[in-house]
């Protein structure tokens, strides 16, 4: 019997790890560049405003309470009061809201940080 054995074609997917190892690695990347964006927005760097209404790719699973919290003097108190007053959920993604919610929540915000209401008013009309 002369059966020839053809060795299989080395693709750039078997080189590769295997999937569940991707997703971990994958995991890790957004961990840490949330961490570094939780930094940033308390240390005052960027303000959670920004965050929400430009939404990188690291926060789009990030909920609402998880961003006002990394604000300096934010706790889970305020957040909660504050979130309930433009009815929204705690647990609401940044990457599901939608451009209307994006620009209340941020107005909203800046006039609760800075004590303003002219970008608040000019969102309502």
């Amino acid at each position: 019997m002369d059966a020839s054995i053809v060795a299989a074609p080395v693709t750039a997917s078997a080189i590769q790890a295997p999937q569940h190892m991707q997703a971990l690695a994958r995991a890790n990347r957004v961990r840490e560049a949330r961490a570094e964006l939780k930094r940033s927005v308390g240390s005052g760097e960027i303000e959670a405003s920004e965050v929400i209404l430009e939404c990188p790719w690291e926060a789009e699973s990030m909920t609402l309470a998880e961003l006002l919290t990394s604000q300096r003097r934010w706790g889970r108190t305020r957040a909660r009061k504050f979130i309930a007053g433009l009815a929204l959920a705690e647990n609401k993604r940044l990457g599901t809201l939608t451009s209307r919610q994006r620009q209340l929540l941020a107005a909203a915000l800046t006039a609760k940080v800075h004590g303003t209401t002219a970008d608040l008013e000019a969102v309502l009309v």
